[in-house]
């Protein structure tokens, strides 16, 4: 038998927002260089972005019976969060029901499986991000679990939780973590705005990394 979990933990909107204004690569460096999923998962359009709780739901191969669950039962702002065995060869996610997820005013989709439908997706302007594109269509037969724990592009995504990302993939901050990683993040950004001031008055990466100690220390040398 299967339980819906219907009552998930969020942090406040405040933070979600907050962190939303940095990439997944900065957030991913500020937290200590955790929380990246797989390269593999990159959304149908580079333009999309997402930012949002994560409502998480596994799925059988080739089967969306429990996404069309998810879609149903997800708030506003969520992100779903599909974990579906990694399977390239299936499009368990298309137009039709990114139309549902907009008019559920949903956040996004992030899915280890295929989508179709990308030139729509596109013009609608839903965030999906996935494994890889197929045209192959899918079966309304497994149940799977809502709103538990899930495992996905070699990350651990809990309910709640939020998932942020862009061109360049899809990061998890832990719920209780996000206030600090704002933080962090927020550092490491002001810190970069340094380098680059630095740059553009003249100094070398080498030395604003500070990089000129220890390049001597593994024998590098430069001659005349």
């Amino acid at each position: 038998m299967i339980h819906l979990h219907r009552t998930i933990e969020r942090p406040a909107p405040g933070l979600v927002k907050a962190l939303g204004a940095y990439s997944p690569a900065t957030i991913h460096e500020a937290q200590g260089r955790r929380g990246a999923l797989s390269s593999r998962i990159k959304p149908v359009n580079p333009d999309m972005k997402l930012c949002g709780p994560a409502f998480t739901v596994v799925c059988a191969p080739r089967d969306n019976i429990m996404l069309q669950v998810a879609i149903s039962y997800a708030s506003p702002g969520d992100i779903i969060v599909v974990s579906a065995g990694e399977y390239e060869e299936a499009g368990s996610f298309g137009d039709v029901l990114a139309n549902a997820c907009l008019a559920a005013k949903i956040g996004g989709l992030v899915t280890d499986t295929g989508v179709r439908d990308t030139l729509q997706l596109r013009q609608l302007g839903f965030p999906v991000f996935s494994l890889s594109v197929c045209i192959k269509g899918t079966v309304k037969e497994t149940l799977g679990a809502i709103n538990q724990p899930i495992v996905i592009g070699g990350e651990t995504i809990n309910p709640g939780d939020v998932v942020v990302g862009d061109a360049d993939g899809v990061v998890v901050v832990r719920r209780q973590e996000v206030a600090d990683v704002v933080e962090l993040s927020r550092t490491r950004e002001e810190n970069e705005a340094g380098y680059i001031a630095a740059y553009k008055a003249g100094k070398s990466v080498i030395e604003v990394s500070n990089l000129e100690e220890k390049l001597r220390e593994k024998g590098f040398v430069i001659g005349a």
